[in-house]
């Protein structure tokens, strides 16, 4: 698209990308596209192609992506961590090029600069107009937190529609949501689109990010929830300088209030804003109440919005094209059901919880995120993740998986747990099924809770169940353990 091309050749000299390689301006940026774009000519890679992407945040990945969308291609970015869905999702995404970018931006010798795939010329019908006209866009993944991951198609004219008629304030900006990720896309091309600097970490650790931030003085960090609680868990930010910190943006899960309240008394002097977006709809623009508020204005051009039983629905110009793997989850008249209970105050909005993740207990209805966010105030819990354990008596009991941040037996940390939840919680909302997790994280790897159910292995670690809370409670016993250096395993 020309207008994209003069609009990063306008920034010149500003600098595009800051990392332990040095700092690179747009002027060199654009050198570096016509380069990539030159290599692809050579490997026969043209317009209609869609190409895996295999890589993650680096400015020399970020030309090449730049020179395939230049070229006409049809992107499919892709993570190592999920190397193992590989096959899967290049035959759904019709891929016939893969590209692997090492962390040194330099095509994996592995690969032997491009491979090609069999797929026997077959196109999925929402693909094939866009490799008729030769029109850019990408595949992307859903992280399938309640199920599997479905294909979305997304055109990358619509998703940069919103940039085109203004350049908005440019901030240096740390790249921390991923590159298959909608939110990563989209704080990338924000940044690109609008002149503003690029900050890259090889490491998502809480100490490293910390580092990161302290040594190129970046300015904004949008990531999420869980990364937050980890950061303030870890205590890494009273060892670095974070001065340089103006906004945090959050999304892709609800923001624990515990955490949020936290996070505001911690950095009093940057600004929390609440992200909201979906591979389906794109990123909507957003106005919170306050730093400390999880109230927020929704919506912005190209958005239509409406409540109907409580779960948010909306309309966006700037939608996916379809599934690859599944049905349309449009309306005939073009809405899309969110699945996120919410609620209304004026023009703000509350979100609950995804529709899919409520907890139902003897027909009671609870969202994780609301029992988690007063786990993550008890002594010793360095993080919590909520979701639901069937039950034939009462249908599902809450089931809290625990991390601590010091050894400690399990049977009286349960019982701790659930006399503070006897004070605060109403009866159904206290978790019936404890464990101690082995290991120190809850997230994937888009740093983010997973809560689809998991199957439980033979023996659980750390499980503790609860006395029964509720009158049509069955009857569990409390299981005998034994302390295991540090973790916590059923006898």
């Amino acid at each position: 698209m020309l207008w994209v091309k003069k609009r990063l050749q306008s920034f010149g000299q500003r600098p595009i990308a800051e990392s332990e390689s040095g700092t690179l301006t747009y002027a060199d940026f654009a050198s570096e596209i016509n380069k990539w774009g030159e290599a692809l000519e050579q490997w026969h890679i043209c317009a209609g192609d869609r190409v895996a992407l295999i890589t993650d945040y680096h400015i020399a990945s970020i030309a090449l992506l730049q020179a395939l969308i230049d070229h006409g291609c049809v992107v499919v970015p892709l993570c190592e961590e999920d190397r193992s869905l590989f096959d899967e999702r290049l035959q759904v995404a019709c891929v016939n090029k893969v590209l692997a970018v090492d962390a040194q931006g330099r095509i994996a010798p592995e690969t032997t600069q491009y491979q090609e795939l069999h797929t026997n010329g077959q196109i999925h019908p929402l693909l094939q107009p866009m490799v008729d006209a030769g029109r850019p866009g990408f595949v992307i993944y859903t992280s399938g937190s309640t199920g599997k991951g479905k294909a979305v198609l997304l055109d990358y004219e619509r998703m940069t529609s919103k940039f085109r008629d203004k350049v908005r304030k440019s901030f240096r900006t740390l790249l921390f949501l991923k590159l298959d990720h909608i939110g990563g896309l989209n704080t990338l091309l924000a940044v690109m689109l609008n002149g503003g600097t690029i900050v890259t970490c090889a490491s998502r650790r809480a100490e490293d990010i910390c580092h990161c931030i302290e040594q190129h003085r970046v300015e904004l960090l949008p990531t999420t929830p869980s990364f937050l609680t980890m950061l303030l868990m870890s205590g890494m930010y009273r060892h670095h300088d974070l001065s340089s910190l103006q906004i945090i943006t959050y999304g892709t899960e609800v923001m624990p209030h515990s955490t949020l309240t936290t996070l505001h008394r911690t950095f009093p002097l940057v600004t929390l804003k609440q992200t909201y977006g979906l591979s389906e709809l794109g990123i909507l623009s957003t106005q919170s109440k306050d730093s400390a508020s999880s109230w927020m204005k929704i919506g912005g051009k190209g958005y239509q919005l409406k409540v109907q039983d409580g779960t948010l629905w909306i309309k966006s110009e700037q939608a996916m094209l379809g599934y690859l793997n599944a049905p349309s989850p449009f309306d005939e008249d073009g809405w899309y059901n969110t699945g996120d209970r919410v609620e209304v105050d004026g023009e703000y909005f509350k979100i609950l919880g995804r529709e899919s993740e409520i907890i139902n207990v003897a027909g009671e209805k609870v969202f994780p995120s609301e029992v988690e966010s007063f786990l993550l105030t008890l002594d010793n819990v360095k993080d919590v993740v909520v979701r639901a354990k069937p039950s034939p008596v009462v249908g599902q009991m809450i089931w809290a998986e625990f991390i601590l941040e010091a050894n400690e037996q399990a049977m009286l940390f349960k019982k701790r747990v659930v006399e503070q939840c006897q004070h605060c919680l109403a009866p159904f909302k206290i978790p019936s099924y404890i464990t101690i997790a082995q290991g120190d994280s809850l997230v994937g790897s888009r740093f983010k809770k997973i809560r689809k159910s998991k199957a439980e292995p033979e023996i659980i670690q750390g499980a503790v169940m609860a006395p029964p809370l509720l009158g049509a409670m069955e009857q569990m016993e409390i299981c005998e353990e034994q302390h295991i250096g540090g973790a916590t395993r059923l006898a």
